[in-house]
């Protein structure tokens, strides 16, 4: 069952206007009664309208309030530990690789329930058709644009994956129609990131943008919006451990997506790359003798 309704009420929480907050707050206080409750029920209870009901759906990036009551569902039926852990002082070195498995596990499972399988076809469609995809991030979201640009030039389709958003911006500038920007922020509000998407939408190239779950500015301005679990990392969350892990699993699941479509040229490229691979090991070992 889909989950993360809670977490990502609390994190839109301080975004919200105040009648779509004051709802939320409710919802976070009581969370049971919206399973049983129909829309105007829980206004009612909450002193709002159902008017705010309905905006507070859309604000958290929800398609009404029966995806809002299945994802609060979900979330009560976690088990009490369910959730992301923080390190302690002094910690064990076996505690810390416990709870960092635990954390990268829950953080692909979040996200595996968060998939719009629609959304994710248009996204390997656009992608499949792309001229050159140009993959951008930054920080540790700079380095899964990297990984997927390695994924893509090894099955002969140009990528490019820069951090400086200057670099960036000159190959939009220069970009075909043809061509995808695939733009790669946990937060969605990453200022230089938001202004490539707005240089793309300028240039007519088209957009797909990786997130966490919820509305965002990277977001609503994509073609195309993905996203992976909105749950809060623990203090540590700097680190980008689990939301990191969960952007790669995304590019993992485009990649064999549109692997599968195009599975027999997939393969054959992959093969190439490999026997190119150890050819440059082998010629290498052999210089190296001769040395």
């Amino acid at each position: 069952m889909a989950a993360g309704g809670l977490e990502m009420i609390q994190t839109m929480l301080h975004k919200l206007p105040e009648s779509e907050r004051k709802l939320a707050e409710y919802i976070l206080e009581n969370p049971h009664e919206i399973v049983n409750s129909t829309i105007h029920e829980v206004s009612s209870s909450a002193k709002t309208s159902g008017a705010a009901a309905i905006r507070l759906c859309k604000s958290l990036g929800l398609k009404g309030y029966q995806e809002l009551k299945m994802r609060v569902a979900g979330d009560l039926m976690k088990p009490a530990d369910h959730g992301y852990r923080d390190i302690i002082p002094q910690e064990s070195i076996y505690s810390i690789a416990q709870k960092t498995a635990n954390n990268s596990i829950q953080a692909i499972r979040d996200t595996y329930g968060n998939i719009d399988r629609q959304t994710l076809q248009k996204a390997i469609q656009m992608l499949i058709g792309a001229g050159t995809i140009h993959f951008c991030g930054i920080g540790a979201s700079g380095i899964v644009a990297q990984d997927a640009q390695q994924k893509y030039l090894r099955i002969k389709k140009s990528a490019t994956a820069f951090t400086d958003m200057h670099l960036v911006a000159t190959l939009i500038a220069n970009a075909s129609e043809h061509d995808v920007v695939f733009a790669i922020s946990h937060s969605g509000e990453t200022r230089e990131i938001i202004n490539v998407l707005k240089l793309a939408k300028e240039r007519g190239v088209k957009t797909i943008g990786l997130t966490r779950f919820g509305q965002s500015s990277v977001s609503s301005i994509c073609d195309i919006a993905l996203h992976t679990s909105c749950s809060n990392e623990a203090p540590f969350r700097s680190a980008a451990t689990s939301s990191r892990l969960a952007q790669l699993y995304m590019i993992d699941i485009l990649f064999l997506g549109m692997a599968a479509e195009r599975y027999d040229e997939t393969v054959q490229y992959i093969d190439q790359t490999r026997a190119a691979i150890r050819m440059m090991e082998t010629n290498g070992s052999e210089r190296n003798k001769g040395g």
